[in-house]
């Protein structure tokens, strides 16, 4: 199964296609690059925000995993805490995970994983980050923000996505460090121009071979806040697609009645509160 067509297009238009001039000033200025990618990490994305989570996981016989998550988000300062709660399937209801994104560069995430099998919760340290969340093709990593001083930006060209303005710009990690904590060499990223959403990304993975395309296929504005509701998930191997992962977002609400303690190892393991 050779990976989806459009995406294709868009990495040969990002490879080959050449640029006019002022394209080419543009790109050769990384300030601006950065100031796009700072944009998207500035950008509001609501505060005490629920919302219901489908995963699909699709094997390359088209197999398919379903399962049914609870996540619930706030924000700490200019930090993020995060909580998830797995409802459906019954052999892993009650896994839950705990997020604490720290908006200082200098300081890591912190992530733990509670198994009800184990009864008890699990670290996630940096160098597992890059290993596969829950079975499907998000990374640990990819559930936090990266820190913009780990990359150094450039400006590849403008697009077009579905008719709207975008900027394609490549990101490569300044270290070894970021690397194996990512499990990405490189990544590109398509950002709307109007909205500051990346709508499409891509990501070269250490393991020789692999590339991983995430595509925003469904944007919603709700209460004021841009949502990317629907994402699919593609890993592939010498352009084979291998497995796939497909999320669903519904009842988003901002504004909930959420406290700092919920957020917290022992609320993660005491499992799924009610609001």
């Amino acid at each position: 199964m050779k990976i989806i067509y459009s995406l294709l297009m868009i990495l040969a238009a990002v490879v080959v296609q050449p640029a006019v001039q002022s394209q080419v000033c543009r790109a050769a200025d990384p300030t601006l690059a950065r100031a796009v990618m700072q944009k998207v990490e500035d950008r509001d994305d609501g505060d005490n925000a629920s919302l219901d989570m489908q995963m699909i996981l699709i094997d390359k016989n088209g197999s398919k995993r379903v399962r049914e998550i609870k996540s619930f988000s706030k924000d700490k300062g200019k930090d993020t805490l995060r909580l998830m709660f797995f409802m459906q399937p019954a052999q892993i209801k009650n896994t839950g995970f705990l997020t604490h994104d720290y908006d200082d560069h200098l300081k890591d995430d912190d992530q733990w994983l509670y198994l009800p099998a184990l009864g008890k919760s699990k670290r996630i340290s940096a160098s597992d980050r890059s290993g596969s969340f829950m079975g499907s093709d998000i990374s640990y990593a990819d559930l936090t923000s990266r820190n913009l001083e780990d990359y150094d930006f450039s400006l590849v060209k403008e697009t077009e996505v579905h008719s709207n303005p975008c900027w394609v710009i490549q990101a490569v990690p300044r270290s070894k460090n970021v690397i194996d904590e990512t499990g990405y060499t490189k990544s590109v990223f398509i950002v709307r121009k109007d909205n500051d959403v990346i709508v499409r990304e891509i990501h070269w993975l250490s393991e020789g071979g692999y590339v991983k395309y995430i595509d925003a296929k469904k944007i919603e504005k709700i209460d004021g806040i841009w949502i990317r509701s629907e994402l699919k998930v593609v890993k592939t191997y010498n352009n084979d697609t291998v497995h796939e992962t497909l999320l669903k977002l519904s009842n988003i609400k901002f504004g909930q009645k959420l406290d700092y303690s919920q957020f917290t190892v022992r609320s993660l393991e005491k499992g799924y509160f009610v609001q």
